[in-house]
């Protein structure tokens, strides 16, 4: 491959060289702050990964599933009923392994080994400073939208529990949903949140996997033996319009987000060969492809248009194989909330440091402290708008729409750039080709993004 003549120098900024403060987290949008070595190794010595074609594949699967499972249901709702939720993401499939293919190439060309620096290196200071903006307020919004499922899933528990309709007046005081979720976060989520480590959650991705696994075999089991107290609405054959299928694109983006932990699993294979990558990300999806659209499928025809954004809101709560279903949720949301934190957190920790021009080696306790601040700023942030935010659809129609940033946005500037940087050394017959699909790929994310913003902004207002 042909080495790029790319930019790639960002030292005035500044690289941080925390070791704590580094997370190769695959199953979130994750940062690694530290530094690469001025001797990089050769392919195929010491500094290979170890990572076999096989592995590569579970681990981009495993950082593909994950909560928006819950909301695929609904999706196939609004998209206007199987054929066009089908359709829809057959349809985006194609663009999000493309996404994925140009990171791994720009990441071979840059010599690059996480996302931000990738887009950092391709594109430039300015809009490597936007990426890792957009991967903070991401990592915020998925954070409010754990805490939502957390509320969502206790609700459904306590009401069996307690022996009364969830939501009955005159419940007692500690039932309340403000309450449990409180409860839950301070006692769980936040001590989780402060340490400067987070090498004790990595279990945390098998959790998440089994109950993946185990929500789609009970949604599939319930729609083949439905109880008879579940009903469905009405089933949609066709779309209202075609606004209605894409406002289905935010939770299918939200549901495919597995950008940003790609680009260090690439760099951990064997073998990290564009082609190679090609066939790990293909198989992937296809199996991320069965597992969502078994959910959407199954839980769309169960419940037809009365599903409820979180599909398992949608059982009754005295169903107990439903009920151990919430409460995998649950743990997974528990354990998966300080990892997108940590993310999150770091991300900010090397703007600041970039920023500032300091090392935080510096004075570890001003570093101690500031970590303190963030933790607890952002957990009381995620906290109070989740408690005043119930509806899990809208937190995940605005992440949805920064997930496309990852996926089409990102990945289709780095292409364009990285093409034109070519001009002077070679210009094969396809090189139009690839400016104009990366040109496809920007204009595609800005219209979810868009739109999502827009409806985020003017029709809650109006409403």
């Amino acid at each position: 491959m042909a080495q790029l003549s790319i930019n790639s120098d960002h030292g005035e900024w500044g690289l941080s060289t925390d070791a704590g403060e580094r997370a190769r987290l695959l199953q979130s949008p994750c940062v690694d702050t530290a530094p690469k070595s001025e001797w990089e190794p050769p392919p195929g010595g010491p500094g290979r990964g170890t990572t076999s074609t096989l592995g590569a594949v579970f681990i981009v699967v495993n950082a593909c599933l994950g909560a928006g499972l819950l909301n695929f249901p609904a999706a196939f709702s609004t998209a206007g009923g199987v054929a066009a939720g089908i359709a829809l993401q057959m349809g985006m499939l194609i663009f999000i392994i493309s996404g994925l293919v140009i990171l791994a190439y720009c990441s071979q060309a840059s010599n690059e080994r996480t996302y931000q620096e990738v887009v950092w290196a391709v594109c430039g200071k300015l809009t490597g400073v936007l990426c890792e903006v957009t991967i903070a307020i991401y990592t915020f919004g998925t954070c409010i939208a754990f805490l939502i499922i957390i509320g969502d899933q206790q609700d459904k528990i306590i009401a069996v529990m307690a022996k009364e309709p969830e939501g009955a007046s005159g419940s007692p005081w500690y039932t309340d949903r403000k309450f449990t979720i409180s409860l839950t976060a301070f006692l769980f989520i936040l001590p989780l949140s402060i340490p400067r480590e987070i090498g004790f959650q990595k279990y945390a991705s098998f959790l998440s996997v089994v109950g993946t696994w185990y929500v789609t075999a009970i949604i599939i089991i319930k729609y083949i033996w439905p109880d008879k107290e579940m009903t469905p609405g009405d089933i949609l054959t066709r779309p209202a319009s075609w606004m209605a299928v894409f406002n289905a694109m935010p939770t299918i983006c939200f549901g495919f987000q597995c950008h940003v932990s790609s680009v260090p699993v690439f760099n951990s294979m064997q073998r990290p060969e564009v082609k190679t990558w090609g066939g790990v990300v293909t198989a992937a999806m296809v199996i991320a492809l069965a597992v969502y659209m078994g959910t959407g499928i199954c839980g769309f025809l169960t419940f037809g248009a009365a599903v409820d954004p979180d599909v398992l809101l949608s059982y009754p709560s005295e169903d107990m194989a439903v009920a151990v279903a919430r409460a995998f949720i649950i743990l997974s949301v528990l354990t998966s909330y300080p990892i997108l934190h940590f993310c999150g957190r770091a991300v900010v920790e090397g703007l600041w440091l970039r920023y500032q021009g300091m090392p935080v080696e510096e004075d570890v306790g001003r570093e101690r402290r500031r970590r303190v601040l963030q933790t607890l700023v952002w957990f009381l942030l995620t906290l109070l708008l989740a408690l005043f935010i119930p509806d899990i659809g809208k937190v995940i129609s605005v992440i949805g729409g920064l997930a496309a940033c990852f996926i089409f946005v990102f990945p289709g500037l780095c292409l364009i750039q990285a093409k034109l940087s070519e001009m002077e050394e070679v210009k094969p017959a396809s090189w139009w080709v690839l400016v104009s699909y990366g040109v496809l790929l920007v204009t595609l994310g800005a219209f979810i993004f868009g739109q999502t913003t827009a409806n985020a902004i003017f029709v809650d207002l109006l409403a």
